[in-house]
């Protein structure tokens, strides 16, 4: 029999009658959905024929990338939740819903580049803020605030449009880390002094924990909790502390889901604790003891205070001590990594752009030193959606294979770019995706705040003097890529792989960030050195601190 089909261009032909048949029996035997974790894929179809009995599906597959592991939130901050499309593509006349644990628990809804508020559930009305930058790209970030204990739970986001749907599901842990304890002075009670400790703004419910000065657990004699309107847990509980348990007595509050304690020591003396004798306690409480409680509760006071004070003193003492220790270490740690940068500076080499590869939404210099990113008209090449599957990137005119190399260049303050090197043919074999896996061994940074390098997933980094240059180093031989901090010298990350092919240096200034003159990424000039081996005499200078001489980045 006759089947008709739809290929690339959507021509009808014809199919022998057992190819007709097999086919057929394959689509019959495709599942329509596959979920893996927390992704849901949904092969496209080819666009113009879905009224046709077999179509077949687009050469590439799209997913939803969502947050790999449950993301934990303070009670009062900010959390975002972000999604994006793999591979990239452009989501701005798409439907994209974020929910609760089901699709109809509508959190926040976009479609057709609108965002409704109609279908958005009752608790999260007036928190929730879209930031759709790089949209055109597939990627879209949903910040919440304030964060509330209600907020936890199940979440996902899903991408809906005429050829395709899925969706990334995650979780959201919520907790609180409450109020400094308060020790209060009850009385005597039972042959001790009552001590009562309280607390408040705890999520989840806290564990608390009376100590005596050895460590030793000491057993409550109330505990109560409770939970208030906003669902934080407040903490009272108390303890009769005997004779002879000695001077300190701690109350400890933990958070399970942190790990975290707030804890108080109050320091009792043994001669305010009354005797162990029946008739001296009887004595003591009905007639000496309110007398007594009186005349010694400012000398308590004075004496709790004097020694929280010494006992302060010695905390500030021993911070100094290690502040110093650490100091040492920080200083023997920068000048290591300020040798390693300056003996990769001994492999400077002359890097230019290549304009032929470069993005038609980037604009390179005429001397081919520097990119920028530039807003593109409507209409324009970069405006069509297969120009928008490849990056937005240039690379270097020379390719690297053997050999070290090492060029610098200035970021400024531009809040979003990536930088690196990435295999020479891979660009022009239509692969261009940001993971090493796919020739990409790159550093970046992301609204102007979060500094990460993918290997092969996004590893966050902490920057304690955000760069304003970095330093890029090739040792082709070792299968090393190092980044520096020019800004003061210090090592940053290094890339260990093997590298399959000649290399380009790789720039990305990414999505114009909406400044009005926002920095390009420039290649800095350096002197191109002859290798030499340092003599013996002044292998020492290699250690000494580093003094830029740019007074621009000295002020970093």
């Amino acid at each position: 029999m006759d089947f008709p089909v739809s290929l690339d261009s959507c021509q009808r032909v014809r199919l022998p009658s057992s190819l007709s048949f097999l086919t057929h029996l394959l689509l019959l035997l495709q599942p329509r959905e596959m979920h893996s974790g927390n992704l849901s894929n949904l092969q496209p179809r080819q666009p113009g024929c879905e009224h046709l009995s077999f179509c077949p599906p687009l050469l590439q597959e799209f997913r939803v990338v969502g947050h790999g592991e449950p993301i934990l939130a303070h009670v009062g901050d900010e959390v975002e939740f972000s999604c994006h499309l793999s591979p990239y593509r452009d989501a701005e006349h798409m439907e994209i819903r974020w929910f609760r644990s089901r699709t109809s628990d509508v959190v926040h809804l976009y479609r057709e580049r609108q965002e409704f508020y109609g279908q958005q559930m009752a608790q999260f009305q007036n928190r929730t803020e879209l930031v759709k930058d790089e949209i055109a790209d597939g990627s879209v970030t949903l910040r919440l605030h304030p964060v509330v204990p209600a907020d936890e739970g199940p979440y996902g986001c899903r991408f809906l449009s005429s050829d395709f749907t899925g969706e990334a599901v995650w979780e959201l842990e919520v907790a609180g880390l409450g109020s400094d304890p308060h020790i209060s002075l009850e009385g005597f009670k039972e042959g001790g002094i009552q001590l009562r400790c309280s607390s408040s703004g705890w999520y989840p419910k806290p564990q608390s924990q009376w100590t005596d000065h050895q460590g030793r657990c000491l057993p409550p004699e109330t505990e109560v909790i409770v939970k208030d309107a906003q669902g934080l847990f407040s903490l009272e509980t108390s303890v009769v502390v005997q004779g002879g348990a000695h001077s300190n007595v701690s109350c400890s509050i933990q958070n399970p889901l942190l790990g975290q304690k707030k804890e108080f020591v109050v320091q009792i003396a043994d001669v305010f604790l009354p005797g162990t004798s029946p008739w001296k306690r009887a004595f003591f409480g009905t007639l000496v003891g309110p007398l007594l409680v009186l005349a010694l509760l400012p000398t308590l006071a004075l004496y709790f205070f004097r020694r929280q004070r010494r006992s302060r003193e010695k905390l500030k003492k021993q911070a100094e001590k290690d502040k110093g220790k650490l100091q040492v270490e920080l200083d023997w740690r920068r000048a290591e990594g300020q040798a390693e940068w300056r003996a990769a500076q001994q492999h400077a080499v002359d890097v230019t752009l290549d304009p032929g590869s470069a993005h038609p939404s980037l604009e390179v210099s005429e001397d081919g030193k520097s990119v920028s990113s530039r807003r593109m008209a409507p209409g324009s090449a970069a405006g069509d959606p297969q120009r928008f599957s490849e990056q937005m990137c240039v690379l270097s005119r020379e390719r690297f294979s053997t050999g070290s190399h090492y060029w610098e260049v200035h970021v400024g303050r531009r809040s979003r770019w990536f930088l690196g090197a990435c295999l020479a043919e891979v660009p022009r074999a239509g692969q261009a995706r940001l993971s090493p896996a796919g020739g990409y061994w790159v550093m970046g940074l992301w609204n102007g705040c979060e500094y990460f390098v993918l290997d092969p997933h996004r590893i966050a980094l902490t920057m304690r003097v955000p760069p304003r240059c970095v330093g890029i180093f090739l040792d082709c031989e070792a299968g090393k890529l190092s980044f520096f901090n020019v800004s003061n010298g210090s090592h940053i990350f290094t890339f260990t792989d093997t590298f399959s092919g000649a290399l380009c240096a790789y720039f990305r200034p990414r999505a114009h960030d909406g400044s009005e003159h926002p920095d390009p990424l420039t290649i800095r000039p350096l002197p191109v050195r002859e290798k030499r081996v340092p003599e013996e005499e002044d292998s020492d200078t290699w250690l000494q601190p580093y003094e830029p001489s740019d007074p621009a980045l000295a002020m970093w």
